[in-house]
């Protein structure tokens, strides 16, 4: 997945403190890098990517404050491709597919209810040292995928 990744063309980093404030800037940051990388917002996937993000940077407001004086966003995306990481300190590493296999109801639930409804893929990231990961999510933005999905 790491190369996959390393060949979007477009990136933006955004560093902001883990406070609630920070979900409303995140997902703002993302409108625009989408406007600018000349990623349609009404696409279906733009939607429900962006409540994804917001899902995340809220998770790591709520439960990582204490350990993660800031919460990191990566962007990046291609014209077939948006790929985001929430980057934070706390060592918590969540099984991203045993919310959705748990009959999970919370938040993570929901995120991967939408990354796999979108045809999407999911994968949790720790630090080298232990003490932090980033969730990483990939959508397509083909619509022909999008569509088959559905069908």
């Amino acid at each position: 997945m790491s190369s996959r990744l390393a060949a979007l063309p477009y990136r933006h980093v955004l560093t902001l403190p883990t406070e609630p404030s920070a979900v409303r800037m995140a997902r703002e940051t993302a409108e625009q890098a989408l406007a600018e990388w000349g990623i349609d917002p009404r696409h279906p996937a733009i939607g429900p990517a962006l409540l994804i993000l917001s899902e995340l940077v809220t998770n790591s407001v709520r439960h990582a404050a204490v350990f993660s004086p800031q919460v990191t966003v990566i962007y990046a995306a291609s014209k077939d491709c948006l790929a985001f990481g929430v980057h934070d300190r706390h060592p918590f590493q969540p099984a991203l597919y045993g919310a959705v296999t748990d009959a999970g109801t919370g938040g993570l639930a929901t995120v991967m209810e939408l990354t796999l409804g979108l045809g999407g893929n999911a994968v949790v990231r720790g630090d080298a040292d232990g003490r932090g990961k980033s969730i990483w999510i990939i959508l397509p933005l083909r619509i022909d995928r999008l569509t088959a999905q559905g069908s």
